[in-house]
Formats: C-alpha cells, sequence, structure tokens
C-alpha cells in the first residue's frame, strides 16, 4: 500500500494542489497579475505532471493489449485530457476560435514537434529508423481529408447554413474513425505495427511491465487523473485569463497551451521509442496523435455548438492554412520510403519553429 502511494505521488500532488486551488480561489484571482501569472505558471506544472502519470497508466494498458492498441489508448487519453480542458475554458469565457487553435497547434505540435524532434535525436543515434510505411500513408491521407473537411471547407459555407454543416461535419468525422478504427483494430492492423529484430526480447520487457502493473487499477488512476485534471483546468482558466488580461498576448497562446499539456506525455513517450530505436512507435504516436485530435475532437465540440447555439470558428486563417498543407506534403515525402533520418527530422522541426514564430507575431 505504502508503494502504490509512492508510485501515485504526481496524481496525489495534484489533488492536494487542486484542494488549495479551490480554496483559495479568490485570493489567486484577485491578488494582482503577478499572483494570477505565478499560479498559472504551478498549475500548468502541476497538470503536466498529472498528466505525465495518466500516460503512464494508459501505457500500462498498451503494454498489455500490445501494438496498434497500444499507441491507439495512449492517443486517446491525450485527446481526452484535451477535450476537458477544453471544454472547461470554453465554459468561463466561449471563445470562437479556441477549439480552431487548438486543434492546429495540436497537429503542428505532433507532426512537426514530435516527429520532427524524434526522428532527428533517433537519426543522430542509429541513422536510417525503419517503420511500416502503410502507417504513415494512412494517417497522413486521414489526415488530410478530415481537416480539410473540418476546418478548410466551413470557410465557404454560408452563416445561415452553420448547423446543417456542423451536423454534417460530426457525422462524417464519426464515420471516418469508425472506419479507420476497424482497420486499426481488424484485417488492416499490420499497417500500423512493425517486427524488430528484438521483438522477443522486447516483449519478454513488455510482460514485467504489465506483471508490475494492475490492469483494473491503472484503468481507475486514469480516470481519477483525468478528474484531477479538470479539476485543475477549472482554476487555471480564471487565472490565466487575469495574467494575460491587457498584456496584447498572442490570441493563439491560451490554445498552444492546452496542446502541449495534453501532448506533454506523448512527446516523453515518443523520443523514449526514437532513443530506443522504435520509430514505428513514434510514427503511430504522433500521426495518430493528429488524426485523433481532429477526428475525435472537432465532433465533441461542434455537438456542444449545436447544444449552445453557438458556432465555432472552424476554418483556418490562410497562414494555418499554408501551414498545415507544407507540413502534409513534407510528411507525405519524408515518410514514403520506411525509414526516417536526421535530415527528415529536421525538416520537421524547421516546419515547428517556423510555427512557434508565426505564433509569437500573432499570425
Amino acid at each position: 500500500m505504502l508503494q502504490r502511494f509512492k508510485d501515485e505521488t504526481y496524481l496525489i500532488v495534484a489533488l492536494l494542489v487542486a484542494l488549495l486551488a479551490y480554496v483559495f480561489e479568490e485570493s489567486l484571482l484577485h491578488g494582482g497579475r503577478s499572483v494570477a501569472m505565478i499560479s498559472t505558471a504551478v498549475l500548468v506544472l502541476v497538470i503536466v505532471l498529472a498528466s505525465v502519470r495518466v500516460a503512464h497508466h494508459a501505457e500500462v494498458l498498451a503494454e498489455k493489449v500490445g501494438d496498434p492498441y497500444g499507441t491507439m489508448i495512449l492517443t486517446l487519453s491525450a485527446v481526452l485530457v484535451e477535450v476537458v480542458i477544453l471544454g472547461i475554458m470554453m465554459s468561463h469565457e466561449p471563445s470562437p476560435t479556441l477549439v480552431r487553435d487548438t486543434i492546429y497547434a495540436a497537429v503542428m505540435l505532433d507532426l512537426n514537434g514530435i516527429l520532427g524532434l524524434a526522428a532527428l535525436m533517433g537519426g543522430l543515434r542509429h541513422g536510417e529508423q525503419p517503420y511500416n510505411d502503410d502507417s504513415a500513408r494512412t494517417y497522413s491521407v486521414m489526415i488530410l481529408t478530415a481537416m480539410g473537411v473540418s476546418m478548410v471547407v466551413p470557410e465557404f459555407i454560408p452563416q445561415e447554413d452553420w448547423r446543417l454543416y456542423s451536423a454534417f461535419t460530426i457525422g462524417a468525422m464519426l464515420l471516418l474513425y469508425a472506419v479507420f478504427l476497424r482497420m486499426q483494430v481488424g484485417a488492416h492492423s499490420y499497417f500500423f505495427s512493425y517486427s524488430y529484430p528484438e521483438k522477443r526480447r522486447r516483449n519478454e520487457h513488455s510482460a514485467s511491465a504489465v506483471a508490475s502493473g494492475s490492469v483494473g487499477a491503472s484503468i481507475a488512476m486514469l480516470g481519477v487523473g483525468v478528474v484531477i485534471i479538470g479539476a485543475l483546468a477549472e482554476v487555471m482558466s480564471q487565472t490565466m485569463k487575469v495574467s494575460l488580461a491587457g498584456t496584447g498576448a498572442p490570441p493563439i497562446l491560451a490554445a498552444l497551451l492546452v496542446a502541449a499539456i495534453a501532448a506533454a506525455p506523448e512527446i516523453l513517450t515518443a523520443l523514449r521509442a526514437a532513443l530506443a530505436n522504435r520509430m514505428q512507435a513514434v510514427v503511430n504516436i504522433a500521426l495518430g496523435a493528429s488524426l485523433s485530435t481532429v477526428i475525435l475532437t472537432v465532433p465533441i465540440m461542434e455537438a456542444l455548438a449545436l447544444y449552445s447555439g453557438q458556432p465555432f470558428q472552424m476554418a483556418m486563417t490562410p497562414v494555418q492554412t499554408t501551414m498545415v498543407l507544407i507540413t502534409i506534403i513534407v510528411a507525405a515525402i519524408n515518410l514514403n520510403d520506411g525509414e526516417t533520418n536526421a535530415i527528415e527530422g529536421m525538416t520537421h522541426f524547421v516546419l515547428f519553429a517556423t510555427f512557434i514564430m508565426l505564433s509569437l507575431i500573432g499570425l
């Protein structure tokens, strides 16, 4: 029992911070901008630590079921955290562009940040790293389709028809995900896996990892972790609003923060996989997270818009559309031969740096 509490230190700390935040919420919100900024930074750090622990429990489940189910659980847990934080922030201060900007930031972070840094570091250590190119092609075409339908076409939809197209978007995303899920766990599951020479040794390690963690306990703690993250996000959304008021901060900053919090565990997992010469896991995490973010977040938030009667601005700006198209084209070229290297990683990382620069200047 004592060991269990020790293992869950991050979640225990997060729970205590959440309780303290609720008790002293008024003081945090009315103590001035400096207090609000410090509070926001502390809450973000604690949310990231809790997210890391949530990802650990997702990894225990992932090891139990193996690929491709494993990486699917990891990406779905990240999307769940993202949707919870987004929903809470939108309930406090509705922003017509927050959902769009968060999805855009998440795709840039996943495809250019995670994939770029992992391929760069893995390439510098191992040279060319193999993976199943069927997975990359499948992910890429579905990301392009999902973003085109939900975040490009809306620019041309008349305002009076937004409810009709919103309902269509929900149906289209769910249909895409249903077919994709059937492929990923059914007859085409081999698209998303790769047989490494050291597979037996890895399986032995996986078995020991599973043995050390109870699946039932991981499911329970994963749920508890998401609830705690939601409680922390409730206060963070308020302190962040106070700390950014009147500062002239770029509008996309809040969206980038949400995307970074949700992706933090994925970044750590992907980097560990790249350094261990497991590029298939990196491809599944980076591209799978991008696809899951679009294909699951969009219908949930569109349903919320229909329920509230307040539409979101889902159409990307010209700069965002250009960056997404460049990213997907570069990914399609880089990921068409079944091997990544440091040069390919650097191209994506430069695109990620460009995205950060554009965000800082408000584009």
